[in-house]
Order: C-alpha cells, then sequence, then structure tokens
C-alpha cells in the first residue's frame, strides 16, 4: 500500500455534515492499491475508547491517481470520533491522526482519533429544496425576446437579424421573456437566470449606474412585478445577476468621489490610490482593464451594507436566486455576511458564485450555495467537444470534482454548456448536434442543475463574445423537429427521481463514459460513446432514452440512458 496516498482530514470535503447526526467520511488512497476492504470504526467521541460501530466503507470514485472510499455514518449523538481499519492482503492496518499503524491503542484513542467535535446547526450546509429539480435557461435580455413595440427604440442600432459587435443593441426585453414563458415552460425549464437588467449604458448591463433602477431599455419595475410574477405562476425561478464587484463610473457615488476626493463621503467605498479618482491614469480599482467599471471596497462597513441591502431588496421584489458576478475577487467575509442576512429572511434563496477556477473555499456552507460549474464545463468541452480526451479521463476528472467538495455544493452547481463569457458549445463540437445533445444529457447527469444558454436548442452557433449573443433566431430556421425533441427529452431526465440525489457513480467502461444515478430505490444510467465506432452496450433495464442507439449498440456519438427500479 502506498501510505504517501493515504489521506483524510476532519471537517472539510472528506467529513462533512450532512445532517445533525450524520457525517459524510471520505478516505484517499492510491487507484491501484488493490485493498481488500476499507472500515470506518466510530462511535460518539467520549465512549469511542470502550466500544466502536463498524461499517464497511463504499470505494466510490476514481480520478486516474487516486482511489476514494465513502461512507455516511449516523449516531443518535453528534459529537464523531472515528478511525479507518484498512485490510489489504489480509494485513490489516489503522489510519488516524497518528498516522498509518499496523496496530492500535484504543485506550489512548482521545489522543489520536479523527473527530468531529459537534456538530451545530449551522455545520450542516442545506440544499435549497426547490434546486433538487431545477432546470435553468440563462436569458442575455437584449438578445431574447422584444415585446415591447410601443417604448423609445432610438437606442436600437442593429436589426434583430443583422451582424451584431461589442456595441449593438438589439431590442430585447422583459415583455419579451415573458411572452415566451409558455414556450420555456413547454420545453421543460423550471428557472430562469437573467444577466443584469438594470440602469446601464452597455448592451450587457455589467457596469450598472443604478442598481434599483429597471433600465428603460428594457423596461421598468411593473414589467419586472409582471415577468415575475407571471414566472412563478408557472411554478419557474427566477435568478438576477448581481454585480457587486463593480459598477460604472456614472454611478452617483463615484462622481461624487470624482468631484470631492477626499472630501467625499464616498471615497472610501472605493480602492482609489490618490486624492481624486483619476480616469486616465486609472489610479483605483477596476474590473478587468475596463477603467469604467470601478471596483467596490466591500470591506468598508458602508459598501457592504449597500450591497447587501440590494441584494436583499431584490429578493423582496419577489427573484428566487442571486447569481454573484465575479465572486472571486471580494473578500469572503463580505459573503459570509450576506448569506447570514439573506438566508434568516429568504433561506429558499439560491446564492450562486461566477467562480471559474478552485472553488472549495467558497463552498463550506458559510458563503455560497453552489458555483457556476466551469470546470464541468472544460470536461464536456475535452469529452464530448473536441474529442480530446477518453472516457477513463473524462470519468476521473468528473470523479475529482466531485470529490473537491461536499455532496451539497455538488448539488447546487450550475451545470451549463456555455454561457454568455464562452464559445457556444457547438463551435466546440465542430458542428456536430449529436455531440451537443449527448454533452447537454451528460450535464443532466451529472448532480447539480442544468442551464442552458438561450439559443442552445436551435442551436445558435457562435465563438467568443460577442459572437455568442447572437439574437435567437425566432424562425427557427436552423432547427428540426427531431433535435427540438431530443433536446426536450434530455432536459426531462431531471424529473428523474434518481436524479434528486447528490451522488454520481462515474466510470469508463469498454471505452464508454458511463454515469449513474441513485435515490429512493431508483436508478438512472447514461452510457456514452464518442470513441469513433459504434459500440455494444449490455445496459439493462428500461431505455428511457436513446441518441444514436440502434439495436443494443450505442453508435458513435450516441447516448443512452436506462431506468432501474429497485424492489
Amino acid at each position: 500500500m502506498n501510505k504517501y496516498a493515504v489521506f483524510h482530514k476532519p471537517d472539510s470535503n472528506f467529513a462533512y455534515a450532512s445532517a445533525g447526526n450524520r457525517l459524510t467520511v471520505i478516505l484517499r488512497v492510491a487507484a491501484n492499491d488493490k485493498l481488500d476492504k476499507v472500515e470506518i470504526l466510530f462511535n460518539n467521541k467520549y465512549r469511542f475508547t470502550k466500544k466502536r460501530f463498524e461499517l464497511e466503507m463504499e470505494r466510490c470514485a476514481e480520478d486516474g491517481v487516486f482511489a476514494y472510499y465513502r461512507a455516511d455514518v449516523t449516531l443518535p449523538d453528534s459529537r464523531f470520533a472515528y478511525v479507518f481499519r484498512i485490510t489489504e492482503k489480509c494485513k490489516i492496518f489503522y489510519f488516524s491522526e497518528d498516522g498509518l499503524k499496523e496496530d492500535y491503542e484504543f485506550e489512548l484513542a482521545y489522543y489520536t482519533f479523527f473527530q468531529f467535535a459537534f456538530i451545530n446547526r449551522t455545520d450542516v450546509m442545506p440544499i435549497v429544496e426547490w434546486t433538487k429539480t431545477a432546470v435553468f435557461y440563462q436569458i442575455f435580455v437584449d438578445r431574447f425576446a422584444r415585446g415591447d413595440f410601443e417604448k423609445d427604440d432610438d437606442y436600437i442600432n442593429t436589426p434583430w437579424d443583422g451582424n451584431i459587435d461589442r456595441y449593438s443593441f438589439t431590442g430585447g426585453d422583459l415583455d419579451g421573456v415573458t411572452e415566451k414563458l409558455p414556450y420555456l415552460d413547454g420545453m421543460g425549464v423550471t428557472a430562469l437566470y437573467l444577466t443584469p437588467i438594470f440602469l446601464s449604458e452597455t448592451n450587457h448591463k455589467y457596469n450598472i449606474i443604478d442598481y434599483l433602477r429597471v433600465d428603460p431599455q428594457f423596461g421598468d419595475e411593473e414589467k419586472l412585478a409582471r415577468l415575475l410574477s407571471a414566472a412563478h405562476a408557472r411554478g419557474m425561478r427566477v435568478m438576477v445577476d448581481c454585480v457587486f464587484n463593480h459598477c460604472d463610473r456614472k454611478h452617483e457615488f463615484f462622481r461624487d468621489a470624482e468631484e470631492k476626493g477626499r472630501q467625499s463621503k464616498y471615497f472610501d467605498r472605493f480602492l482609489i490610490d490618490g486624492d481624486f479618482p483619476d480616469y486616465e491614469k486609472g489610479n483605483y480599482a477596476h474590473f478587468a482593464d475596463c477603467k469604467y467599471m470601478p471596483k467596490w471596497n466591500a470591506d468598508n462597513p458602508e459598501t457592504r451594507k449597500y450591497l447587501i441591502g440590494i441584494a436583499l431588496e431584490y429578493l423582496r421584489m419577489g427573484f428566487d436566486g442571486l447569481r454573484l458576478d465575479v465572486a472571486d475577487e471580494i473578500s469572503h467575509e463580505t459573503w459570509r455576511q450576506l448569506r447570514r442576512e439573506v438566508k434568516e429572511k429568504y433561506p429558499q434563496a439560491l446564492i450562486i458564485g461566477e467562480i471559474w477556477h478552485d472553488n472549495e473555499q467558497w463552498l463550506k456552507g458559510d458563503q455560497l450555495d453552489g458555483v457556476m460549474n466551469y470546470k464541468l464545463q472544460k470536461i464536456l468541452i475535452d469529452y464530448f467537444g473536441e474529442l480530446s480526451v477518453k472516457a477513463e479521463v473524462a470519468a476521473g476528472r468528473m470523479n475529482g470534482l466531485l470529490i473537491a467538495n461536499s455532496g451539497q455544493a455538488n448539488a447546487m452547481a450550475l451545470n451549463f454548456l456555455d454561457s454568455h463569457d464562452t464559445p457556444r458549445f457547438l463551435r466546440f463540437a465542430g458542428g456536430n448536434r449529436d455531440r451537443l445533445l449527448c454533452a447537454l444529457c451528460a450535464a443532466v447527469m451529472f448532480p447539480g442543475m442544468p442551464c442552458v444558454l438561450y439559443g442552445t436548442e436551435i442551436p445558435l452557433d457562435g465563438g467568443g463574445d460577442p459572437d455568442c449573443r447572437k439574437p435567437f433566431d425566432w424562425n427557427f430556421q436552423n432547427g428540426s423537429e427531431e433535435f427540438a425533441a431530443n433536446f426536450k427529452a434530455v432536459l426531462g431526465l431531471k424529473k428523474q427521481r434518481a436524479l434528486t440525489g447528490e451522488r454520481a457513480e462515474i466510470t469508463a467502461e469498454n471505452g464508454l463514459l458511463k454515469i449513474t444515478r441513485t435515490a429512493d430505490g431508483e436508478s438512472v444510467t447514461a452510457y456514452f460513446n464518442t470513441s469513433g465506432r459504434a459500440k455494444k452496450a449490455d445496459v439493462g433495464g428500461d431505455v428511457i432514452l436513446g441518441l444514436n442507439f440502434k439495436d443494443g449498440k450505442i453508435l458513435n456519438d450516441g447516448a443512452v440512458v436506462v431506468k432501474n427500479i429497485k424492489n
């Protein structure tokens, strides 16, 4: 056994509370170690030396380097102590805080056992209940649909079917979204993610001038209320994009700082190097290289109060979730305070952060509920889009992604193929619609909430910004009935009871990527084939979805999903 690979850490993604008296515990070992058995010995930490419960752990995942064993342990108490017993070739080892040893002094275990000293209520990260069946649809409002043809449209500078650039305005608005709710409902969408809708001079609205005034290009507060009411009447949730990292230079607070310098009561709301902010010099923190987007000093107590107040106002308006833009550039303490205040008043409000890279430090239950799952997107691009990795590699990377966070955080991740910030998935797939459907199916099967970028169902193609932000083609010139039917069927998988749980078993078999979800006695398994040739699949169960699946074979760029119910 490779003793250097054996790893565990309490109160982390390797041991986290999943209920008031239940721990999920994970042990890491080398993937190539052939172990006979891995067990967890556990009890109340004050009784552990005298008596221990024993439970065999399940080998739940491999990532190509390591293998992981998991157990969900429950006590009529909330004070856990535990050690691991590993059997290899009939030889027994114990693993504790004292490392890997061939014997263990249980009489003195209180010095070296692993412990979760006490599961406090706030140690348990709850899952927002409605997310278990959520299917999101992201809408870039200016490009989705126009519903108001009486508004002042002098700002529109590009025809709906014209060639767009970064400065194009095409006329989409909130009335357009409201009118298309029946269409979205019919496709199986249960939640909307709206990019920013408040006063701004750009088409994307990520440089906000007034956080509480709906941009007149999109409508007004009454039209927003109508949209929220209509969505809720259909059982749809709505998440709003919150731009709390930065604002527009024309925001009243920054204008005051420009005018008065250090004499402005808002000077410390920003990060300014000097006595006055100087636009030409850019002597203040700002988003990326955009000097017109000054960065908030969110560690200033008054700034933090202001931004959290806006978040609470959005929820009071009727929004069901907050998508936090550039979440990784704002302090952890700001998000902790926002979460405390939001969850106190709106416990079922969803908090999603935009974090492209490692994200576990935001997902401990004290800040975000979940993140936009860019790491999964890259795996899907590599396996289904660019065909640059095989099934074994894709499975390993997916498992590594799941192990990095708690089951609750994984369950509330936003799983997407593309966004307004990335090229369309169809571009990565070289226009191959079959691989697009398979990738979407994998995003639905993976723990979390699938999220479709508007127009994917047509499907829209496009490179990076602004090409990925083309207006929706309501003439469906490139669509097909077969593609639309398969698209809807893939989203419909989210209704399966097995997909409401937190866990997934992901492996590679015979060159196929295999994802299995199980909950409440129901199991759903998807097999994916990008090998370049047809593969025989001994799938068993009832086939509930076939994409390029014929006569028991999964054709290249195909998938099959089967369902089993345990008696």
